[in-house]
Formats: structure tokens, sequence, C-alpha cells
């Protein structure tokens, strides 16, 4: 079974009269263990795309399946309530909020979730030790470099136990060294099995995705396997 199925999908925005057709008959399927980048330039559907699959969005028609569970017919609720549980997100701009420290960061989806505080504390510390954050766990984001934040977020997104990680533009904010480690990381959380679908612009970023989709115009002109590009960073930060 696929982890994610979207068959036929459609998203389709009004300006006055005129009909904007976004997304044109999108059909994809990501099976669990999948590294997928999504790539295309501006105005492609990526972000109408990440969206829908991210279940911010709906789409105008189609069905999408995720982890065996159809979206189409789900309330609001209900679709929050499926994103909090499935999907972790990691975006450009890290969205960490300052006064928290990093630990407290990577604690609120799991407040948001009713672990435990004991739990949540734990999993938390544990999660930013796996990604080598543990001696930096009592820090607030501004103590932190763009990468360091970048790490805290990641944490943040794996504390739920996701089954699938959507990375928005991860290292649009970072310099390449930093944005090189940071994909490296991202390879390495694939390979302990974290299923990973990755949207960006660059098509360099995308070859470090074992997979690569890309959309022009609201339709996928392409979707090749990948071998992905091998980087420095040092092996094992991922237990």
């Amino acid at each position: 079974m696929a982890m994610i199925e979207l068959s036929n999908i459609k998203k389709i925005y009004f300006r006055g009269s005129e009909e904007l057709h976004i997304l044109k008959n999108i059909s994809l399927s990501v099976s669990q263990g999948e590294f997928v980048a999504i790539v295309g330039p501006s105005g492609s559907g990526k972000s109408t795309l990440m969206n829908t699959i991210g279940l911010l969005d709906v789409p105008s028609s189609g069905s999408y399946t995720l982890d065996g569970i159809a979206t189409e017919n789900m309330k609001d609720d209900q679709l929050a309530e499926l994103r909090n549980r499935k999907i972790g997100f990691i975006f450009q701009q890290f969205n960490l909020l300052p006064r928290l420290t990093a630990l407290e960061n990577v604690e609120l989806p799991m407040i948001y979730s009713g672990v435990p505080k004991k739990e949540r504390r734990e999993r938390a510390l544990k999660m930013l030790e796996m990604l080598g954050m543990g001696k930096r766990a009592n820090h607030r984001p501004s103590e932190l470099s763009g990468g360091q934040q970048q790490r805290v977020a990641i944490a943040r997104a794996l504390a739920v136990g996701p089954s699938l990680l959507l990375a928005d533009e991860p290292t649009g904010a970072l310099d390449s060294a930093t944005g090189k480690e940071v994909l490296e990381l991202m390879l390495q959380l694939n390979e302990a099995g974290n299923t990973i679908i990755l949207i960006t612009h660059d098509l360099h970023i995308a070859e470090h995705a074992k997979r690569i989709v890309t959309l022009r115009d609201g339709e996928i002109v392409s979707d090749r396997e990948n071998t992905p590009i091998s980087g420095s960073t040092k092996a094992g930060v991922i237990a």
C-alpha cells in the first residue's frame, strides 16, 4: 500500500469570472520509506501540491489517501487531527518560538497531541540528542546558528513520530555549506526509515533525493529515480 496516493487531483481558484487551473489531473504514488523531491519553477503548482499533501488545503476534485486513510470527505477538524498525527513539517524559516528553549520548541507538538509532560520532555531530549543538539537543549533560537535552528525544527517535526516528513525549501534560509549539512541529515533520516517529501525550486537541492518529480504548469512532466548527491557530513548523527 502506498503511503501517499494522489489520483486525478485538480485545484481551481477563481479570480472574478476567471478560472485558474493550478493543478491539472495530478496522480502520484509515494511508498513508505521513499525520499522524493518535488521540483519546478515559480508558478508550477509546487506550493499548492505541498499544501494538498500536507492537508493544509483540499483539492477541487480527485482523491487523496494518506497512509491508507481517504481524506477527500473529511471535515476541517478531522483533517487537522490527521495532519497533527501523521505529518511533520520542516519549513524554510524554522518557525521556532523565540521565547522558548530548543527543548520547549520540540515539546510543542506533543502538547497538542496530549503527551504527558514527563514523556514529552524525555522524547524531546532524545530527538535533540539524535540530531546532535542535546547540549543546546536549553538555548533559545537567538542563541543558535541557522543550521542549529533547522536541526531543532527537524527534531520538532519528528517528535510525534509522523508517517511523513514534508520539507518546504528547508535550506532556503541557510548558507550553502549549512544547507548541505541539513540535506545530508535528511538523507540519514530517510535511511533510518523516514518517508520524506522535499519541495524545492532548485534542481541541485532536489538531487539529494532518491526520486525527483518535476512540475510545470500544474502537471507532472517528469518522474525519475535518482542517485543522491553524497556529501561530507559526518556519519553517525542519526543513531
